[in-house]
């Protein structure tokens, strides 16, 4: 079973790898960014839903908090994925994933300054490399260098923030319902935020679009069965080993870009990914050992 779990974890995060390359196709073809997450949340929404329907027990639906912390999940991840495509349009997917691989950062600096979280030396230590990883895989000191630009830079960060509030958002919601009762509430919501911004004229074109399977593919893969097995996945697998399996996912994406894309790293963007991956992934080994919040997992 322990086996099975961690598998289902590794299956989600080779999902969530792919679904940045996917989206960069996407964008590469003309379409916006905000109407690529628009359709990612739309098509999650309705594998979530199903999930909710199948297993209906223990909802929580009636509870007004679980309303309230799923609302602001959904803001936080439809911000996650907005500002992930954003980041890709304008840098690469490489870069995009890293740099939202850096999430539990933004939780810890959160957790901080809301006094949830004590600060030790370890944890500056780690946030201090993370930067320094940033500012290598970045190439902030050059900018524009390896075809990243401030807004893809900006971008990338902005989703890890956003990734934190939908982590605060499900925690505070977990205690109130289900997990599909969650997501359902935080999809619908994230929709409702990205109809504003989307494209209404290309929206509409997606449905007669030859582009149509690579959208069907990046709702299934990269919101439907990816948040699905994950959280089924975790029902039986420490959160040791969920943050050193969740790496496989910005692993994935940057070997697409590369293979795919043809997007090129230099050596020292790779040692800057490099840096923030195993920095990343031993703090929330570290926070899990001490004391188990999955919730400061990477995803």
């Amino acid at each position: 079973m322990v086996g099975a779990s961690t598998a289902l974890v590794a299956l989600a995060a080779i999902f969530w790898g792919l679904s940045g390359g996917i989206g960069g196709i996407l964008m590469a073809d003309g379409w916006n960014p905000f109407v690529v997450s628009l359709y990612r949340g739309a098509i999650g929404l309705l594998f979530v839903l199903v999930w909710l329907m199948l297993r209906p027990h223990g909802s929580g639906l009636s509870r007004g908090r679980l309303w309230f912390w799923s609302a602001i999940a959904g803001i936080g991840v439809a911000g996650n994925f907005s500002f992930y495509f954003l980041s890709i349009a304008h840098g690469s997917v490489a870069v995009a994933a890293t740099l939202m691989y850096c999430a539990p950062v933004f939780v810890y600096l959160v957790s901080f300054a809301l006094k949830l979280e004590s600060p030790t030396v370890p944890k500056w230590a780690a946030i201090a490399l993370v930067m320094v990883g940033i500012i290598l895989l970045t190439q902030i000191y050059d900018i524009g260098a390896g075809g990243v630009t401030p807004m893809g830079v900006g971008a990338g960060l902005l989703a890890g923030l956003s990734y934190a509030i939908f982590i605060f958002g499900f925690k505070y919601a977990a205690p109130h319902g289900s997990p599909q009762a969650i997501l359902s509430i935080a999809f619908a919501v994230l929709v409702m935020v990205l109809i504003l911004p989307a494209d209404v004229d290309q929206a509409i074109a997606v449905l007669s679009s030859k582009d149509w399977p690579f959208f069907a593919a990046l709702g299934v893969f990269g919101a439907g069965l990816s948040f699905v097995l994950y959280i089924i996945g975790l029902n039986h697998t420490a959160p040791a080993v969920a943050s050193i399996v969740a790496m496989v996912e910005p692993v994935t994406a940057s070997l697409f870009g590369v293979v795919i894309l043809n997007q090129y790293l230099a050596g020292t963007q790779i040692l800057g990914m490099v840096l923030i991956l195993v920095t990343v992934t031993s703090l929330s080994v570290y926070t899990s050992s001490a004391q188990p919040p999955s919730y400061l997992s990477p995803r």
